[in-house]
């Protein structure tokens, strides 16, 4: 049985100096991620699986509390702009939260996973369009790489499940550290049991 490892900011070495290109390279991760479940089997999947939940879990609570608060301040209608990206994952967490409930060997597995997969890509085209490409932008270097900073911080003590309805700054400060212990203790019962 493999170690769960899920990439996160900094795994690779990269000097982390720019959000962009770390967010950037977290959804190449994240694509990955995707093809290797859907290219598994068994256990594999299993692993494959819990390593994307996991990635995207944190992800997406890093963007939350750092990206998403200053595209609100700072772009051109960052205020829709960030509403309609809370949207979208919200949506994409109702529908992680069923997956993992699932087992991955489900006929209905797969074709629910290729859903969220579209949906996920959608998601981080608009982040890209709306969001990445505005920052790098409006923000100087030094911003750049303490937003980066920030985002690995976020990342460190994120929870690692999908919590739908926790898509904002205020209800991840409120919840998140609660959620992070309770699903770190989740991965060690599960890791312990086996279970990937």
């Amino acid at each position: 049985m493999s170690e769960l490892h899920t990439p996160q900011a900094g795994d690779d070495r990269a000097a982390d100096i720019d959000v962009v290109a770390l967010l950037m390279r977290q959804h190449g991760d994240i694509r990955n991620l995707f093809d290797e479940v859907e290219q598994s089997e068994g256990e594999e999947r299993r692993d494959a699986f819990h390593r994307l939940v996991r990635l995207l879990a944190v992800h997406e609570t890093a963007e939350e509390e750092v990206v998403h608060p200053f595209a609100r301040r700072a772009l051109p209608g960052g205020e829709q702009v960030v509403e309609d990206r809370l949207a979208e994952e919200r949506a994409a967490k109702e529908t992680l939260a069923a997956l993992d409930e699932m087992d991955t060997d489900d006929p209905e597995f797969l074709p629910r996973l290729r859903a969220l997969r579209a949906d996920v890509q959608e998601h981080a085209r608009a982040e890209e369009r709306y969001e990445f490409t505005h920052i790098r932008r409006s923000t100087d270097v030094t911003d750049l790489a303490s937003m980066a900073k920030a985002v690995k911080a976020a990342e460190a003590i994120a929870p690692t499940r999908p919590h739908p309805g926790v898509e904002s700054g205020a209800a991840n400060v409120a919840l998140g550290p609660v959620a992070a212990l309770m699903d770190r203790t989740k991965d060690a019962v599960r890791k312990a049991m086996g279970n990937g």
